[in-house]
């Protein structure tokens, strides 16, 4: 017997499914991801790759330094050879691939901390505000526009600077980055919660007697969860820009801890001498905070629907166009 019943239709995609697919549809974001993976996997494997070159980070080689000319790398593109394979740093001899790497880490560890903490504490303030009664809403609101009125980088570097010498400096940077930019987040939180307080499933879930944690953990974090993804995506490449900056201005990481700011304050003195020293720390940083840019805004068109439904309609109509142009030339 043959079965005569209708087919069942396929069960629609997962929303994770749905924002891979757009994301994978994106040539630009899997570019952008498959250099901050290389990038990731570079950081992690540093110890590896230092001992696969037969280097590390704080040896000086004074005699691949030519101190009559103030300390200038001896030989080519700043002493590159089979020994160190980017050169070497100018004045110390320090292998400058082994530093690069290591600096790596320090910038990927410390904008991915201070971005955890900003998350937390704008999310946490947010629903706070959109939560609370007017009082509590009022004060949260004021505190917060205090917080984005501030200028980030004086005040940073004023926080910085009162703190002990002895003081782990990558965890410094991660506390005071993630303690003075939260502002916008809780902004787009509080008025995103202030919007799903209307809505009929946050209201029954409030009328059936559930505390506000209970209804902020189980009704409007998982509706928070895309614009606060998407917001977080924005704050990786600034919080690494500010982590160099910082460095650069000397209130960052110190030495001997590499950084690739800190390398950068260093070569203004050497720029003209040993170009690549100048080069090689600032492509990184410029690559790295594109890439995390092209991919938050991936993100931020993955998660939302409308974008992406945008996107596709022009896709169409450009398609639509390119099919129909033959036509009319050979019509006329």
């Amino acid at each position: 017997m043959h079965d005569t019943s209708e087919p069942k239709p396929a069960a629609p995609a997962s929303g994770a499914r749905q924002v891979w697919r757009r994301l994978r549809a994106r040539r630009s974001a899997l570019a952008a991801a498959a250099v901050l993976g290389l990038l990731v996997v570079l950081a992690l494997a540093a110890p590896l790759l230092a001992a696969l070159e037969g280097q590390d980070p704080t040896t000086y080689h004074d005699a691949l330094v030519d101190s009559a000319r103030g300390g200038v790398p001896i030989g080519s593109f700043g002493g590159v050879s089979a020994e160190h394979w980017l050169g070497v740093e100018p004045g110390t001899g320090r292998d400058l691939f082994v530093r690069l790497l290591y600096g790596a880490r320090v910038s990927l560890v410390v904008a991915l901390g201070a971005t955890v903490v900003q998350v937390l504490v704008g999310v946490a303030v947010g629903l706070a505000a959109g939560l609370g009664n007017r009082l509590v809403d009022g004060a949260l609101s004021h505190v917060t526009d205090v917080m984005v009125a501030m200028p980030l980088l004086v005040f940073a570097i004023a926080l910085t600077a009162v703190v002990p010498e002895d003081f782990p400096r990558p965890a410094l940077l991660v506390v005071v980055i993630g303690l003075i930019a939260w502002g916008g987040l809780a902004r787009l939180v509080r008025a995103q919660t202030l919007g799903l307080k209307k809505l009929d499933f946050v209201s029954a879930a409030r009328l059936g007697g559930g505390s506000p944690w209970r209804v902020a953990r189980r009704e409007l974090l998982p509706a928070l969860a895309a614009p606060v993804i998407t917001y977080a995506a924005v704050l990786l490449p600034s919080n690494i820009v500010l982590e160099a900056s910082m460095s650069f201005l000397g209130v960052g990481v110190k030495a001997p801890t590499p950084s690739w700011g800190q390398m950068l304050s260093t070569a203004t003195l050497w720029f003209r001498a040993d170009p690549m020293y100048v080069l090689l720390p600032a492509l990184l940083l410029f690559v790295t905070a594109l890439a995390f840019t092209v991919l938050g805004d991936a993100v931020r068109t993955a998660l939302d629907p409308r974008e992406a439904s945008r996107l596709r309609v022009g896709r169409r109509r450009g398609a639509g166009r390119a099919d129909t142009a033959p036509t009319l030339e050979g019509a006329a």
